[in-house]
């Protein structure tokens, strides 16, 4: 990859629409853009402002091929920092690929993956974690995910690292210094000071990591296993809360052969859905291997939501106990939600006894009826609530990215190794080993420590046009 090239790519989606946005970024976007671009006006291109807009036509030689608007970005004042160009023209596939060509046969080059926001990322614009944060700004499909997005876009975790990475370059910088004169065995780094700066830095690393299990849950997606036996009205709950016919329902028992998964936003955050085939002693081969997927499915969620049908229920009690027992006990770990179906066929005493009876093994279930919608939106906010949306709402930094997570995680080990050298009395060119190999990860995160196969692996996951 040559980044002293010209590069043009298509910026927004592909296909036919009312716009299309085509942008270019090198030292010659301008001289280029100028060379197709004939302004209704009269002016020329390459004496324009930075941050202005321009309407004329693009032509090759005298052929005009589309009116469009033409917004001019110079240098440092650009994206990418560089002198960048973008085209607004009419959003026909063939007007977008003459309008490509034209500028490939004038000097440019299609852009790779992302090219915009590596160059970017070194022109100094923004850091590595910012950069990440730019792919999932545009991946993201709920409030909460968008949320996170944009507050690591704006720096707000890579200014955290940075400053924990400062302070501890500066106290590096003292213990280097103390190697210089090691014959006159001196201390320019105040022990204690360094030792209440670990404390904090570690404190910070763990809360950091601690949040990892939200945010990888709130980029992804909350996985929620519907199971029970079955035609007790899974298939039907999931049409209810996706609020359209997903399923196949049927009366028939057995139905569900294979898991369906679908995705439901909820109060901001996103979860999947999964109606799994129904729990019970088969002969049938094919049902039988979606119920083994079925515990695949349950091992892989992080909420299994627990059906039952109220009018069994009745004559079935303590077999129904029986399987939740069985359940917490064979998923501890996993937020357990007991849902009882069918209440429209109840009436509110027979409910309320449904309701005791499973409050002597723990259990406060949601009640509701699938086909008739009703405690839906009680179902959801139950659903909420096993949410740890604490960090979210307060405006803290959480970790979605599983490479921050990896350096976080080596930065504490190497921190703490420093944190054990001081309470041991480790000589000071130990000690600054594990200080530089801490100051290492923490450089790799924002990208101040970095290599071409770390990038190439980074910008290869985003879409050409950014």
């Amino acid at each position: 990859m040559n980044l002293k090239d010209t590069i043009v790519a298509l910026a927004s989606p592909s296909g036919a629409g009312a716009i299309a946005v085509i942008r270019i970024s090198g030292d010659d976007a301008i001289k280029i853009g100028a060379s197709v671009f004939e302004s209704i006006s009269g002016k020329d291109i390459n004496k324009q402002k930075t941050h202005t807009l321009h309407l004329g036509n693009i032509i090759d030689g005298s052929k005009i091929i589309d009116q469009v608007l033409l917004s001019i970005f110079k240098g440092t004042n650009s994206y990418t920092g560089e002198n960048t160009i973008e085209i607004s023209c009419h959003g026909s596939t063939y007007i977008q690929q003459q309008i490509i060509q034209l500028l490939l046969r004038k000097g440019c080059r299609i852009a790779n993956p992302g090219e915009f926001t590596l160059r970017s990322f070194l022109n100094g614009k923004m850091d590595l974690s910012q950069a990440e944060a730019v792919a999932d700004l545009i991946s993201s499909d709920n409030e909460a995910s968008h949320q996170i997005a944009m507050q690591q876009m704006r720096g707000g975790f890579s200014n955290e690292i940075a400053k924990l990475r400062e302070e501890l370059l500066n106290f590096a910088s003292l213990i280097e210094l103390e190697l210089d004169f090691a014959e006159e065995d001196v201390a320019f780094a105040d022990r204690t000071q360094f030792r209440e700066l670990l404390t904090r830095i570690e404190f910070v690393l763990k809360r950091l990591i601690d949040s990892f299990a939200v945010g990888n849950v709130i980029k992804n997606g909350i996985p929620v296993a519907i199971v029970g036996e079955p035609n007790v009205g899974k298939s039907t709950l999931l049409n209810a809360l996706l609020n359209e016919e997903r399923a196949i329902v049927s009366e028939i028992a057995g139905t569900t052969r294979d898991t369906i998964e679908d995705e439901l936003v909820i109060g901001g955050f996103g979860f999947r859905f999964i109606d799994t085939a129904g729990i019970r002693e088969t002969a049938d081969l094919i049902e039988g291997l979606g119920i083994k997927k079925t515990f695949e499915k349950i091992e892989q969620s992080q909420v299994i939501l627990y059906l039952f049908d109220s009018i069994k229920f009745k004559t079935q009690s303590s077999e129904y106990s029986e399987e939740i027992e069985k359940i917490k006990n064979q998923f501890p770990s996993k937020p357990l939600l007991v849902v009882i179906n069918k209440v429209d066929l109840l009436s509110e005493s027979e409910i309320i006894a449904i309701k005791k009876q499973l409050e002597t093994i723990d259990i406060k279930p949601v009640t509701i009826s699938a086909r008739e919608k009703i405690g839906i939106n009680e179902l959801k906010n139950q659903l909420l609530s096993f949410l740890n949306t604490g960090a979210l709402r307060n405006n803290e930094t959480i970790v979605t990215n599983s490479r921050h997570y990896d350096s976080l995680l080596k930065s504490l080990e190497e921190i703490q190794k420093v944190n054990y050298g001081l309470q041991t009395n480790l000589s000071s060119d130990l000690m600054a080993i594990d200080i530089r190999e801490a100051l290492y990860h923490f450089g790799m995160i924002t990208g101040q420590v970095t290599n071409d196969e770390l990038l190439g692996n980074i910008f290869a996951n985003f879409c050409i046009g950014k």
